[in-house]
């Protein structure tokens, strides 16, 4: 069978429902109603507001944390999280070199220094071997992500932690629900304080919004003070305990946020039901890895690892045969590792200073460049394949995709 790419006809050709319109979101009249609640209320702000606060005090509940923080975007709710660690400037944070820059953001936010550590191949998370080989004197803490809505190895990594000092920070961005090995407890519970989002693409959306929780009283204090100016209100005072930022959520965004909370659950059952169909219809084609722990993951996207030597193909090759048959994938996930971008490698930050990578504050010149993390280069640049998922995906759709994989893997294979 011709692949679409030299001239064959595309095994697809409408699109599939998107995060980025209505076709592959859950918004409906009870977000319509919620947010015209928070307007009739006449109060948009959360000090005086009730949406927000409840919002907080539901997803504590529903997640089992004794504390919630609302900000305005994921961002946001990692920069109160390395906040509330409250890093000296030039201390280090451990990062991952395959996530969104907004986990770096933070540490820069925080005139803290980012360390990369690499990943496993199969799974682009850290490991607790990366991390300890990263680990100095300097370290204030490590944020791992869960990526895709895979779990890293949270438990080994907050037991290497955890007699140094080193606070964990889980961002779970894209793991609503993810379950880590080791526990029913979900992504976030494990490490001083978990974080999520409500961007648009997430598993829950409000178009943007950020929530952090913990269990520890003096964490969830320092991040509400941080969201809103350092500024103490419940003791009635105006005045300032310490630099902040006004990351307040606003009432409208609460009160939507609070409606998709309740879809959660099924937005993550239908998610891994499409991920548990790939897996059972395109688990034993030779060169291609899938994810093992289906119903642990919460496949924000569902990547496939490609093994070239095996399917004689690249994931930039394998994933352009995908895309032209109507596919929506992208190779790699990022065009590079986030230390390779300018902000990183030109060390963009304060003006020309360089700060705070420089020495001081830091211990030493940090530069970055390639070959720092060979394995995330490698998942990056060859072996990293994602497809979207989505629960609106129907069967025709689900089919769509494993007739595209095994037309594209049997062109390959030969």
């Amino acid at each position: 069978m011709t692949l679409a790419i030299d001239g064959g006809t595309p095994v697809r050709e409408a699109p599939f429902p998107s995060v980025m319109d209505a076709s592959g979101r859950t918004f409906g009249a009870d977000e319509a109603a919620a947010a015209a609640r928070a307007v009739a209320s006449g109060v948009l702000w959360r000090v005086t507001g009730t949406e927000v606060a409840a919002l907080e005090r539901e997803f504590a509940d529903y997640v089992g944390a004794a504390h919630a923080v609302a900000s305005t975007s994921g961002t946001a709710a990692l920069h109160l999280a390395v906040a509330a660690v409250d890093p000296a400037p030039g201390d280090e944070v451990i990062v991952p070199p395959i996530t969104d820059f907004g986990t770096v953001i933070a540490v820069l936010a925080c005139n803290a220094v980012p360390v990369f550590a690499d990943v496993d191949p199969l799974t682009g998370c850290l490991t607790a071997e990366s991390v300890a080989k990263c680990l100095s004197e300097r370290t204030r803490a490590v944020i791992a992500v869960h990526l895709f809505g895979g779990a890293a190895p949270i438990d080994e990594i907050v037991a290497l932690c955890r007699s140094r000092g080193v606070a964990v920070i889980e961002d779970c961005a894209q793991a609503y629900l993810t379950v880590p090995a080791g526990g029913d407890t979900i992504a976030g519970r494990r490490g001083a304080i978990g974080c999520f989002s409500l961007q648009q693409s997430k598993h829950i959306s409000a178009g943007d919004g950020g929530l952090t929780v913990t269990d520890d009283p003096d964490l969830a204090r320092r991040m509400r003070l941080f969201a809103d100016k350092g500024w103490p209100r419940d003791t009635g005072e105006r005045t300032h305990l310490f630099f902040g930022f006004n990351y307040r959520m606003n009432e409208m965004v609460g009160a939507v946020a609070r409606v998709q909370l309740g879809r959660l659950a099924e937005v993550v059952a239908a998610r891994r039901s499409v991920a548990r169909r790939l897996v059972a219809e395109l688990g034993e084609l030779a060169g291609l890895r899938l994810p093992a722990e289906v119903d642990q993951h919460s496949f924000w996207l569902f990547p496939m690892i490609v093994d070239p030597d095996v399917l004689g193909a690249s994931n930039a090759g394998f994933g352009k045969a995908l895309a032209a048959e109507g596919i929506p994938v992208t190779a790699g996930y990022l065009d590079r590792p986030v230390y390779l971008t300018p902000a990183m490698t030109e060390r963009r930050t304060y003006g020309g200073s360089a700060f705070p990578l420089t020495c001081p504050p830091a211990s030493r010149e940090f530069t970055y460049q390639a070959g720092d993390c060979p394995v995330a280069e490698d998942l990056i640049g060859r072996t990293l394949l994602v497809l979207q998922c989505n629960e609106r995906f129907t069967d025709q759709d689900v089919t769509d995709i494993i007739t595209a994989v095994r037309k594209v893997h049997g062109h390959y294979a030969k």
